[in-house]
């Protein structure tokens, strides 16, 4: 029974007499219980990412910070506070890979994202003509094509999605729905649930499948066949 319906059976059994007015007024104060994970979102498909993300135009400073926004979001799977603070320092390599070191995420928990090839080489467009080098990456643009201030906002990282998400002809498009898009294309790629909540920084896997918008299968389970049955 859900717990609206348990404090509106608590009213109606107090006016009733059914129930103490004590006993149901404690009723009425007991909260919910807290949802893990984020609700549905909206995934991208594989054409459509790789449409996304070229939209801006290479030519200009906005175009390459743009680029670069997207192509971080959708390859490293970043939340916007997590990208907004984003720094040189971060970018460096593991085990001869390019990736975003010491990221604190949401929680205060701290992990290591990898960063393909491409991505890296997108972000490393917009500095070069940007001619900024040290702190946050990414900057405001203004209107005459110049960069000013040290950092973004939220607020800009959801402006430049929608922009171009209504160049690409997807409604409704959030930044977070990039980062749920990169994990579903990890999924479809084959890659363990184990690393793509390593990816996203998750403490509950439950929470990774829910961005997946899949769940554990039972049946055809993963390790139905691990090859040490016994022969027949």
């Amino acid at each position: 029974m859900r717990l609206a319906a348990v404090r509106r059976l608590a009213y109606e059994a107090a006016d009733t007499g059914l129930l103490s007015p004590d006993l149901a007024a404690g009723i009425r104060r007991v909260k919910g219980a807290k949802k893990l994970g984020i609700r549905l979102g909206n995934w991208l498909t594989v054409d459509e990412a790789r449409s996304l993300w070229q939209l801006p135009n290479r030519n200009t400073l906005k175009g390459k910070r743009d680029r670069a926004i997207l192509a971080t979001l959708l390859g490293c799977a970043l939340r916007r506070r997590e990208l907004i603070h984003l720094t040189f320092d971060h970018i460096q390599r593991r085990e001869d890979h390019w990736a975003i070191v010491d990221l604190v995420g949401k929680g205060g928990h701290i992990r290591t994202v990898p960063m393909p090839d491409c991505v890296k080489q997108t972000i490393d467009d917009w500095p070069a003509i940007a001619q900024v080098a040290h702190g946050k990456i990414f900057r405001c643009v203004c209107r005459k094509g110049a960069v000013w201030g040290t950092e973004i906002t939220e607020k800009v990282v959801w402006h430049v999605v929608k922009e171009y998400a209504e160049m690409l002809g997807v409604s409704k498009l959030a930044p977070h729905d990039l980062r749920r898009s990169c994990a579903r294309f990890c999924h479809d790629s084959g890659s363990e649930l184990e690393q793509i909540q390593f990816l996203l920084g998750h403490v509950s896997v439950q929470t990774t499948e829910k961005y997946l918008g899949c769940k554990q299968r039972f049946r055809q389970a993963v390790n139905d066949r691990l090859g040490i049955e016994p022969v027949a």
